[in-house]
């Protein structure tokens, strides 16, 4: 057995550490595949503004001269300086069923880390809060979420041996569409609509919605702030996803909540599930990937609940009964059949109570691991 642990250097090496899990999961009917685009984007330093407050470094693990694992290793400066841990990030870890290629990995990563000064290490986590983060302990028999994560279960028993033990863990709901919405949404959703007198926004166009794009990120910076691990996007980074994710947006799923002076306050934002058509792609939108893309985005089964925010002084109001409302009427009258949760902290007990008044069953979990090095 030989196994060697070399640092991407150069787009060869870059292209084969984004390409290894199309081998590793190949035939594998849950795992969805990432644009590989996106990710060479993601893990470039002249094309990712998070380079600029993150040192990285990517390994791969060669077997006996194939292609074995890989990890990233991420010094978020933002992160030690606003939460005040002196602790480094794993992410992007894949790995063949082999424990010693994983200890190989993890052990050059870990010397990294203390030669940068680190008292310990986390992750799975990326360069930015939208990033994938998080390892599947529960649920490998279920199909993953474009914007979720899907791997191996021996991925959890690695890490358990390795010394790494659980910080947090993270939950995905499946909620299946009522035949009705249930009274008591509909009864908190107008009393919340008389009470608080906002304005709530739909449209059938994105020119209507286009000019609210950057007030959404500033909302996630502010309703998420207090969230395990958040880093807040800076103006290039909202602007870079802005861009990236604005043409996935269907705007029947999206609602946007002002307050008296026309500011954002709040908004929900679900996306057609196209994990199949992810998988049907293969990771490139050319020369048809986008069509499996286009067809999901037209003709919906399932929804993604994508992301939820609303700021502090408008929390615990009764807004989120508002945008369950509409998004169950939207679901109804399109005749999708279930949406997915997508990752909340599983000590987030407001979210997951409120999830009792529908049809929703807990069926994946994920992980994220710390080791301390004293």
């Amino acid at each position: 057995m030989n196994i060697e642990i070399k640092e991407v250097a150069n787009l060869r090496d870059l292209k084969a550490f984004v390409r290894f899990p199309f081998s590793l999961y190949k035939g594998n009917k849950y795992w969805v595949p990432p644009l590989i685009k996106g990710q060479m984007e993601t893990l470039r330093s002249d094309k990712n503004p998070a380079f600029k407050y993150c040192d990285v470094k990517l390994f791969l693990a060669c077997k006996n001269g194939n292609l074995a694992g890989r990890v990233v290793g991420i010094i978020n400066r933002k992160y030690v300086e606003k939460w005040k841990h002196k602790y480094a990030f794993f992410g992007w870890f894949d790995v063949i069923e082999d424990e010693d290629v994983s200890r190989a990995l993890f052990k050059n990563l870990e010397e990294w880390a203390i030669s940068e000064g680190m008292q310990g290490i986390h992750g799975p986590f990326g360069l930015t809060n939208f990033d994938q983060q998080g390892m599947l302990v529960d649920g490998f028999d279920e199909l993953s979420t474009s914007a979720s994560v899907y791997n191996f279960s021996y991925y959890g028993d690695h890490m358990e041996k390795l010394g790494y033990s659980k910080e947090i863990d993270y939950v995905e709901y499946r909620v299946q569409t009522p035949e009705e919405i249930p009274e008591k949404v509909v009864r908190i959703a107008d009393i919340v609509r008389k009470r608080t007198k906002l304005k709530y926004v739909k449209s059938k166009s994105k020119k209507v919605l286009l000019p609210y794009s950057r007030q959404i990120f500033e909302v996630i910076n502010v309703t998420y702030s207090h969230l395990f691990g958040f880093v807040p996007l800076n103006e290039e980074q909202i602007e870079i996803y802005t861009k990236r994710y604005l043409s996935y947006i269907e705007p029947d799923y999206l609602m946007l909540v002002l307050d008296d002076q026309e500011k954002l306050i709040g908004f929900y934002l679900a996306v057609p599930t196209m994990s199949k058509a992810f998988q049907k792609a293969r990771g490139k939108l050319l020369p048809f990937g986008f069509i499996h893309i286009l067809r999901a985005l037209r003709n919906p089964k399932m929804l993604d609940l994508l992301l939820v925010g609303i700021i502090p002084d408008y929390q615990n109001k009764g807004i989120n009964a508002v945008f369950m409302e509409d998004l169950n009427r939207i679901a109804i009258e399109k005749g999708i059949s279930c949406v997915e949760t997508n990752s909340e902290m599983e000590d987030n007990k407001d979210i997951r109570d409120f999830w009792k008044h529908f049809d929703a069953h807990l069926h994946k979990r994920k992980r994220v691991y710390i080791k301390s090095f004293s």
